[in-house]
């Protein structure tokens, strides 16, 4: 666990950020071990031919290893939360689709399951034994239990969520890749209870596990070390950005619509504390993962450039591409 590396974050139309080898040059330079890299549309990794084409892997890994970096993982969060979308998210999600399947949510969902059957294979040419996405979210409108929910509602929407994912996990069980789900406020999966309902769902599926990110924990006011006691087993990516959950008498967890920068739960700016904390939170995260007896995992560190400043969002850019400090 002293020798874990991992990811990074953004992909963007501008220099340093629109071509891999840039994107690689500048982690090289502020001293990071490895890229986590996206996939999918005006990303850096094209699935279908990764997972055809041995040269292509080689050469994706190639590149970052002539900066001295190694390839933690594929991200394929935009196209997992869009194998399973509340039609009141349509207009919103539509955006992370490719371009042809975009304003018709049958042939986009079709579109993101036959995305998600590839990365495994490609992960597998690549010499990764996971990958890691999002689960999407056919319940989140339900959330909150008022006005009161159809009784079976959430089932039905978790048993759905089983039933699409299934597949999925086959695929990855066929190339020996573990599917991690990061724990997301945004997902159907966003802590342990709601892991546990699609783990029922999809039959115990040993290749169902966790993508571990405390600061969304934080930002819920869940236990995230107790998280880790009790589902160390299934964690194999893990995740790490400063957050804070700072209430007052005029706004709490939900934050009262206000822009992420002015939330009491919310993620902070960079600065060299913030770099303390971050490194502090990891060391202690994979001790508690190594004394666990957990899954050798790789870990993203979040670069500074992501944290809420003004009215920016979390994520500028296409989601998800980062960059990750190893421990030493």
């Amino acid at each position: 666990m002293r020798t874990i590396k991992g990811p990074a974050q953004f992909v963007g139309s501008e220099p340093p950020f629109d071509r891999s080898e840039m994107i690689a040059r500048r982690a090289a330079d502020l001293g990071y071990v490895g890229l986590q890299l996206s996939t999918g549309p005006s990303s850096f990794v094209d699935l279908a031919t990764a997972a055809a084409s041995q040269a292509n892997c080689d050469e994706i890994v190639g590149v970052l290893a002539a900066r001295g970096l190694a390839l933690a993982e594929l991200s394929t969060h935009l196209q997992g939360q869009l194998v399973a979308v509340h039609p009141a998210y349509d207009p919103l999600s539509d955006a992370f689709a490719a371009p042809e399947v975009r304003s018709d949510p049958v042939a986009r969902q079709r579109w993101a399951v036959d995305q998600l059957m590839l990365p495994a294979r490609a992960s597998r040419r690549l010499g990764l034994s996971a990958h890691v996405t999002f689960s999407g979210a056919l319940a989140r409108p339900d959330l909150y239990p008022w006005p009161q929910r159809h009784v079976g509602l959430v089932e039905d929407a978790f048993f759905e969520l089983g039933r699409r994912w299934w597949p999925i996990l086959d695929a990855s069980e066929d190339e020996g890749a573990d599917l991690c789900h990061e724990s997301h406020p945004g997902e159907d999966l966003d802590d342990g209870v709601t892991f546990e309902r699609f783990v029922d769902e999809v039959g115990g599926h040993a290749r169902a596990n966790i993508l571990y990110d405390p600061s969304h924990f934080l930002l819920q006011q869940l236990d995230y070390f107790a998280f880790l006691d009790r589902y160390h087993e299934r964690v194999r990516a893990f995740h790490v950005k400063d957050a804070e959950f700072r209430p007052d008498g005029r706004s709490g967890v939900y934050g009262g619509f206000q822009s992420c920068a002015n939330r009491p739960a919310r993620f902070r700016s960079p600065g060299k504390w913030a770099d303390r904390l971050r490194r502090d939170l990891l060391e202690a995260g994979a001790l508690r993962l190594s004394r666990l007896g957990g899954a050798r995992v790789g870990v993203r560190a979040e670069a500074p450039g992501g944290r809420c400043a003004g009215g920016r969002s979390v994520h500028p850019g296409t989601h998800h591409q980062g960059v990750t400090k190893g421990l030493r």
